[in-house]
């Protein structure tokens, strides 16, 4: 199994990534993880870096699912035939899911530093939808009408018993 999954922040990207590589027994990687320098969630590393690193990532495991919101790192992935994901559930579903996320350890030393920025969230989540770039809906819809390989765009929220085409 090999997946990558794009969507906008709250849409359910991680949650759906976490009971995959669960069930499926996969390694999932975040790409908040390696776009940011460790430890410091508004310092991009360089590209060529995080690209080498996706790279590096899917050699190294049979299976796998990548996760964010990273167009270009997403397509890094694509030459090795993975299903893509696009979850789009709609700006309300990500908004909510925002309000309602657990503290992620990996991003913030503490869910309070955490909420701190909940209210920059919401406005970006917003933007995803009318903003240029490579973390904006044209991007990823891009991504998603140029893949061959198996591919789904999920309009609802993910849920726990979801079955990926193959």
């Amino acid at each position: 199994m090999r997946i990558t999954i794009i969507g906008n922040s709250g849409s359910g990207k991680s949650t759906l990534a976490r009971w995959l590589a669960e069930r499926e027994s996969a390694t999932a990687l975040d790409l908040d993880t390696i776009a940011f320098e460790p430890g410091k969630i508004a310092v991009p590393r360089p590209p060529d870096d995080a690209l080498a690193d996706v790279g590096a990532f899917c050699e190294t495991h049979d299976q796998w699912i990548v996760e964010g919101c990273y167009a270009n790192l997403a397509t890094a992935t694509l030459r090795y035939q993975p299903t893509l994901l696009f979850v789009d559930p709609g700006v309300e579903i990500c908004l909510e899911n925002c309000r309602n996320r657990p503290w992620e350890a990996h991003k913030y030393k503490s869910k309070a530093e955490q909420d701190e920025k909940l209210s920059f969230l919401l406005d970006w989540v917003g933007e995803y939808y009318s903003r240029d770039g490579d973390l904006s809906l044209a991007a990823h819809e891009q991504l998603f009408d140029g893949y061959d390989g198996p591919k789904e765009r999920l309009l609802t929220r993910p849920s726990p018993n979801f079955e990926p085409p193959a």
